[in-house]
């Protein structure tokens, strides 16, 4: 269907080329894969008939490349349909001649040749990748494009379905991420936990860790899968294809069944308080809630800054029971993988686990950092928030300082919540206290490295669901970045370069600290730890000076 049957194509599709931004973005992918595998391509007259060079630039470029449509393409649909509900244009259009599945397959063409754009442009370095020998046109680089076009797709139906659901952009940017990162590492714990197993439960197992593209991709590059279970590549990729192609269908149908005038119906609970309940009542919910959602709060204290209580009771996920719900889940997965290894469930040492204990935890920053830390400021301006702030006899730095506070709180919370698993390690083994207390150091500043980037990044948009999404691309970007350079360790990146991009973030020194398997080989502190600072140091400033100019008479 062309866009001049169907404008809503075009109207989507060269909206999101208007911005500079997604210009540079598909100009600085076209550059970056290309120089990834020139920086590798022969200089002398001798060829690798063996193609290990090539398959090292081929995962270089693999992983970037599944990098690139899982922090670029859920943006996109996760704004598409709440961003019209909220500006009104979304019931002209189901007021004009389209019918629904119109708009909806014009939304979702719209937004599915942007990102065939950034899988085009991506082009020049494949041809390249070729050219080097050593992979297969078909059954590597066409098989590789293949499991991205059908994750892009899933993507685009899953943020379609979120974005039908809240009621506003920056949640449903937050949401949509949650779900993909979900999708992409989550779904290789059970696999992790239980591997090789023969019973109908592995059965399941697989069908789960097939949800990832993890896998499959990892097979692609000749790396052992994520379980190391000796995977069939042509049943591993069958199951990925249906789960995909099944998963995306349901989201579509869901999304389309939502898509007309009962879209607009919001319903509002009248709300209901504990203290006007009934003494019983109120008996039974202080014995099944440690924190009663729905009691009045008490004043705010002398002592404690208002903005970070304003923060925590105004922030839906900042509200005790969803935090302690958090932390629950935190400690008993932390507790399990530890156990895991003690009882011989899994045949990793001490080193893996605590790798992948690192991993769990970073995946998590990551995840919750940038949807709490990105709209500090452009929430309140969104909302209208910030007037009211100036008006306030509150300094500049009692605002900034409240705000980071009341995320720096709950990302300490989490990061606490995982010691358990920490503590079973050290009572397995007693010598492993000095190296877990330098990780904890690693991931003390792991926190405030993202909560800065993030902060600093959101505050630069005055829209959340911008600010939202700048913030995950940056904080994916300099998390991800340092492990793709050290996917290509040895070829194409020499051994002083993976050092030096290992010392972008505090990640790479908590692994090597735990020796974990590629990583123990690497000297990375006490670098890591000034580069962590000064670049908390430079963006906690960037913060504060935008607050205080916001703070300004106009």
């Amino acid at each position: 269907m062309s866009a001049t049957l169907n404008p809503v194509i075009g109207r989507e599709f060269f909206g999101i080329l208007r911005s500079p931004k997604a210009f540079g973005t598909l100009l600085a992918i076209t550059i970056v894969f290309s120089l990834a595998v020139l920086l590798r391509w022969p200089t002398d007259n001798t060829a690798d008939l063996s193609g290990q060079d090539s398959i090292q630039v081929f995962r270089v470029f693999g992983y970037g490349l599944l990098a690139g449509i899982v922090m670029l393409v859920p943006a996109f649909p996760a704004t598409s349909i709440v961003n019209e509900k909220n500006s009104g244009t979304l019931a002209l259009l189901l007021n004009s001649p389209l019918s629904g599945p119109a708009v909806y397959l014009g939304k979702f063409l719209g937004v599915l040749l942007f990102a065939l754009l950034v899988l085009f442009a991506s082009a020049p370095g494949a041809a390249a990748c070729y050219a080097m020998g050593g992979i297969d046109l078909l059954g590597d680089l066409g098989l590789l494009y293949v499991v991205l076009i059908l994750l892009t797709l899933q993507y685009i139906a899953l943020g379609m379905l979120i974005s039908s659901y809240v009621h506003s952009s920056d949640a449903g940017v937050r949401i949509t991420y949650a779900i993909v990162f979900s999708l992409l590492f989550l779904t290789q714990a059970p696999g992790l936990l239980f591997p090789g197993s023969l019973s109908a439960f592995g059965g399941v197992i697989d069908v789960i860790r097939f949800a990832s593209p993890l896998p499959i991709i990892m097979e692609l590059m000749r790396q052992d899968s994520v379980a190391n279970t000796g995977l069939i590549s042509q049943s591993g990729i069958l199951w990925f294809v249906a789960i995909s192609l099944i998963s995306t269908i349901a989201y579509a149908t869901v999304t389309l069944s939502r898509l007309n005038y009962r879209l607009f119906d919001r319903s509002r609970s009248k709300g209901i308080i504990t203290d006007d309940q009934s003494l019983g009542t109120r008996l039974a919910r202080r014995l099944l809630f440690i924190v009663d959602p729905q009691r009045r709060k008490a004043g705010i204290a002398w002592f404690l800054n208002p903005v970070m209580v304003k923060e925590f009771r105004s922030r839906k996920f900042g509200r005790s029971q969803w935090l302690f719900r958090l932390i629950a889940v935190c400690a008993i997965s932390s507790v399990v993988l530890t156990l895991a290894a003690a009882t011989g469930v899994t045949a990793w040492g001490t080193e893996t686990i605590g790798g992948l204990m690192v991993l769990l935890q970073v995946v998590l920053i990551v995840m919750l950092t940038p949807s709490l830390a990105a709209g500090l400021i452009s929430g309140e301006r969104d909302g209208g928030g910030w007037e009211l702030l100036r008006l306030t006899p509150l300094s500049a730095f009692r605002i900034a300082w409240g705000k980071l506070l009341s995320v720096l709180w709950t990302l300490s919370m989490v990061l606490l919540a995982t010691l358990p698993g920490y503590l079973v390690m050290i009572w397995i083994r007693s010598e492993l206290l000095p190296q877990i207390q330098l990780v904890m150091v690693c991931l003390a500043w792991t926190v405030l490295y993202a909560l800065a980037v993030s902060a600093a990044v959101g505050c630069l948009f005055r829209s959340t669901a911008l600010s939202t999404a700048a913030s995950y691309i940056a904080v994916m970007t300099l998390f991800l970045a340092p492990l793709l350079v050290w996917l290509g360790r040895d070829a194409p990146f020499g051994f002083d370069l993976v050092q030096n991009s290992l010392l972008i973030n505090p990640v790479g020194a908590a692994m090597s600290i735990m020796e974990t398997p590629g990583f123990a080989q690497y000297n990375l502190l006490p670098q890591a730890w000034i580069v962590a600072g000064a670049v908390s140091l430079s963006m906690f400033l960037l913060f504060g000076l935008k607050v205080w100019r916001l703070t300004r008479p106009v």
